[in-house]
C-alpha cells in the first residue's frame, strides 16, 4: 500500500518543480520513485527541500539536487506521510520527531499532498496516537506540567539504541501527548499548546493539506484513491 501511493504521488510532480520532501517510510519510498524518475530523464529540473536529516540523506545519496528552506521563496509541491488524518484532512504528525520543519515546508508550498496507507484514517484525533510536542530541553518538566492543566498527559520520548530521550533534528525533546477524548478541536489544541512557553512546535497540521492519497487493499490487490472527505 505505502509503495504505490508514493508512486502515484510522482503523477503530480512536473518538471522544473520545487517539491518538499517529506520524512518517514511512505515519504522516503516517494523519494526513491522520485529519483527513479529523475535519473530515467523523465523528470527535468527538479529541486528538493528536505524536511529532516532523513530526507536530506536519502535525497543526497540518490542524486536529487536539493535547496536550503531559507533559500527558496515558495515551494510548488510539498509530499509527506501522516501518522493520523481525520475526516476534514486535519493531520497528527511527527512520530519521526520531523513535525518542525515539516510544518515550515508545508506551510510554504502552492499544494500540500499526503500520503498515508488506509491505517492512517481516524475519526477522531489523538485516540491513539499521540501529539508529538518539541520543547526546549530546560523547558519539558515546565511544559508537561502545563500541558496537564488542559487535560494532556504527556510523557518524554524515549530513544531506542540510545541511553536517555530522543532529539530532534533541533537539539530539543520530544513530549507525546494523549488528550482523554481525543482531539475534538484540532485548531483550538495547536494554538493552546503553541502558546505554552518552551514549545517550539507541536504535530497537529491544522488546514493544510490539500488532497490525500489513500493506499488500500481492493479484492487483494493494492489501489489509491483520493477522497474529498474522508468516511
Amino acid at each position: 500500500m505505502k509503495q504505490i501511493v508514493a508512486d502515484a504521488a510522482i503523477n503530480y510532480v512536473q518538471d522544473g518543480m520545487i517539491l518538499g520532501l517529506g520524512s518517514g517510510s511512505t515519504a522516503a519510498l516517494m523519494i526513491k520513485s522520485l529519483a527513479k524518475e529523475i535519473n530515467s530523464g523523465k523528470l527535468k529540473d527538479i529541486k528538493g527541500v528536505p524536511t529532516s536529516f532523513q530526507s536530506e540523506v536519502l535525497a543526497l545519496e540518490l542524486n536529487i539536487p536539493l535547496l536550503d528552506l531559507a533559500s527558496v521563496n515558495k515551494i510548488d509541491l510539498a509530499i509527506d506521510g501522516a501518522d493520523e488524518v481525520d475526516p476534514s484532512f486535519q493531520l497528527i504528525k511527527g512520530g519521526g520527531a520531523c513535525h518542525v520543519r515539516e510544518k515550515l515546508v508545508a506551510s510554504k508550498a502552492d499544494k500540500f499532498l499526503i500520503v498515508v496507507d488506509e491505517t492512517k484514517l481516524v475519526k477522531n484525533l489523538n485516540k491513539v496516537f499521540p501529539l508529538p510536542v518539541e520543547v526546549l530541553p530546560s523547558a519539558w518538566k515546565q511544559v508537561k506540567d502545563m500541558i496537564s492543566e488542559i487535560d494532556g498527559v504527556s510523557s518524554l520520548r524515549m530513544a531506542t539504541k540510545k541511553a536517555g530521550p530522543v532529539v530532534t533534528d533541533q537539539g530539543n525533546l520530544i513530549l507525546d501527548v494523549l488528550f482523554k477524548d481525543g482531539i475534538i478541536d484540532p485548531k483550538g489544541i495547536e494554538i493552546k499548546i503553541n502558546n505554552i512557553p518552551g514549545v517550539l512546535e507541536n504535530g497537529l497540521f491544522v488546514d493544510l493539506a490539500d488532497e490525500v492519497l489513500v493506499g488500500k487493499i481492493e479484492k487483494d490487490a493494492p489501489v489509491v484513491y483520493s477522497p474529498s472527505k474522508i468516511n
